[in-house]
This record gives C-alpha cells, sequence and structure tokens, in this order.
C-alpha cells in the first residue's frame, strides 16, 4: 500500500467513526446514550475541559459593568468587513486592550497599524489569509503569510481551497495548508485553517480536520463569516472529536451572545469568532453585524 493510499485508508476509517456509522441507540436524530458525535449537537462529553478558548467577536460595544477576564481572553476581538475605516480600527484595538482580548483579527492591510498600536500589550494581532474565498494559489497564500508576519502579524487564519476539497484533491489541499503553515512555523507564528463548515458535508469536514492536523496547523476553524453558515456546536463537537487534544478547534460565524459562546466551549472549542465581543464577554445579548 503507498502513501497515498494509506492517506485514503485512514480517513476513511475515521469519517465511518464520525458519521455515525457505528452502534448507537439514534432515534429521529437525536442519540440517546450520548455517544454519537454526529446526532449529539449541544456536547461530547469529557472531550476539552473548559472547552473554548478564542471566540470573534467585533467592534463597538461597549457595556455598562464589568467583562468576565475568563471570557474575555477566549475573545479574537474581530473586524473584516471591507468597509472597515482606520478609526474603527483603532476602536478595536482600544477595546481589545481595555478589555484584555487574546487577539484583534484584521484584514492584512492593518497589520503594520494593529502592530503599533498594540505594542507592550498582551494582546495578539491576527490577521487573514487567502480570504475570505481561499482560491488563490498556495505560493500567493504563502508570500502573504510571509509579508503579513514581516508588518507584524503573530496568529495567521488561512481559507483552505473548498473547491479542491469538494474535488477530493486531498493532496493539493494538504500541500496548500502546508504552504502558510512551515511559513508561519518558521517565524514561531500561530497557524489557523478555516474549512468553512457551511459549504462542507460531515465527511468533507471530517476530511479537512485530518488535512490540517496531518499539515501541522495549530487550529482548525469553522468559517470565515463571510459565506453561508456559521459556527455550530455539532461541528465544533466533531472537528474536536476528529483533532484531539493535540490542535485548537476556533469557532466563528454567528454567535451572538454569552449563551451561545458557552455552548460551542462546551461542545469543545477552543476560540470563539464572533461580531459582538464586548456584549458576549458581558453577558448581554446583541444583534451583531457579519463575522
Amino acid at each position: 500500500m503507498n502513501k497515498h493510499e494509506l492517506i485514503e485508508q485512514l480517513i476513511a476509517e475515521m469519517v465511518r467513526e464520525t458519521t455515525g456509522e457505528h452502534q448507537c441507540s439514534c432515534k429521529d436524530g437525536v442519540c440517546v446514550d450520548g455517544h454519537c458525535v454526529i446526532h449529539n449537537k449541544e456536547a461530547v462529553k469529557n472531550i476539552v475541559e473548559n472547552g473554548a478558548s478564542r471566540i470573534t467577536a467585533g467592534a463597538g460595544l461597549e457595556k455598562e459593568g464589568g467583562v468576565e477576564p475568563n471570557l474575555a481572553r477566549m475573545i479574537d476581538h474581530t473586524l473584516l468587513k471591507p468597509e472597515a475605516s482606520v478609526s474603527q480600527i483603532q476602536q478595536l484595538c482600544a477595546e481589545a486592550k481595555k478589555f484584555q482580548f487574546a487577539s484583534v483579527c484584521i484584514n492584512p492591510s492593518y497589520v503594520p497599524l494593529c502592530a503599533k498600536l498594540l505594542q507592550g500589550t498582551n494582546v495578539k494581532v491576527c490577521t487573514v489569509i487567502g480570504f475570505p474565498l481561499g482560491a488563490t494559489t498556495s505560493e500567493t497564500k504563502a508570500a502573504e503569510t510571509e509579508e503579513a508576519i514581516r508588518q507584524g502579524a503573530t496568529e495567521v487564519d488561512m481559507v483552505i481551497n473548498v473547491g479542491r476539497l469538494k474535488s477530493k484533491d486531498h493532496e493539493y489541499v494538504e500541500k496548500d495548508i502546508f504552504s502558510v503553515v512551515q511559513t508561519a512555523k518558521k517565524h514561531n507564528v500561530l497557524s489557523k485553517v478555516i474549512i468553512e463548515t457551511g459549504l462542507l458535508t460531515d465527511e468533507e469536514k471530517v476530511i479537512a480536520c485530518m488535512l490540517a492536523k496531518r499539515a501541522g496547523a495549530d487550529f482548525v476553524k469553522t468559517s470565515t463569516g463571510f459565506s453561508k453558515g456559521g459556527a455550530t456546536a455539532g461541528d465544533i463537537a466533531l472537528m474536536r472529536y476528529v483533532v484531539g487534544s493535540v490542535m485548537g478547534v476556533k469557532a466563528s460565524g454567528g454567535v451572538r451572545t454569552r449563551e451561545d459562546a458557552l455552548k460551542l466551549v462546551k461542545s469543545g472549542a477552543d476560540r470563539i469568532g464572533a461580531s459582538a465581543s464586548v456584549a458576549i464577554a458581558g453577558g448581554t445579548t446583541t444583534s451583531g453585524g457579519g463575522y
């Protein structure tokens, strides 16, 4: 058996394990014995103690009173809208410093500004690669990663080539991820892989996570927030089951409340991306706005 055949066999075995092709007491889409990852949408028992460590959330949502420190440290304070202005990015950084969020996540052109504004703080500068479609070449993604790091990025979130994954070109997808991961690792920068769960079948989600794991990425992440669907407890549980404890899992897209965030944490997320950081951390609700 050659390397490619072995990879395909491992993927097939993992798919069988995680898509319900096993004996369990499932009835009407509900797993009554708590062992079916696909059907148990609320949580997977004992996967990760204290679940999530990151959440994506956006700017401009001040709140009276304090912010829960433990939840704040899980948040990637995010503004990726194309119309984001300099003043909005400055506000994003000011809120990140005030509430001690884990990072700000911004488009690459704002990396130098954020690096300057956050110098001397514990807030990381995260940017996106191949965003939001993931359809640029691997060489372009690697070069974009190198430039972002040179300008001050300390974390990168890259988008996989969804079309290639759906075409079952798994070797291409793995090499594409690796092109970014190896560039990031060279500079001791954290790498996250956005698999865009809203566009994938459960089998494709499993395969994408396995490929990201094989490529050496630090995290898998649900969504860009610019496509259909967003983070669900079921997807987080599935992703956590596939990658185990050796990788982080980041939930992003559609996270609007503290309750949303805690549900994803319980399901195994290590970070969460949303458009309501301050409100989430403070326990209030918001209508949000993208990502």
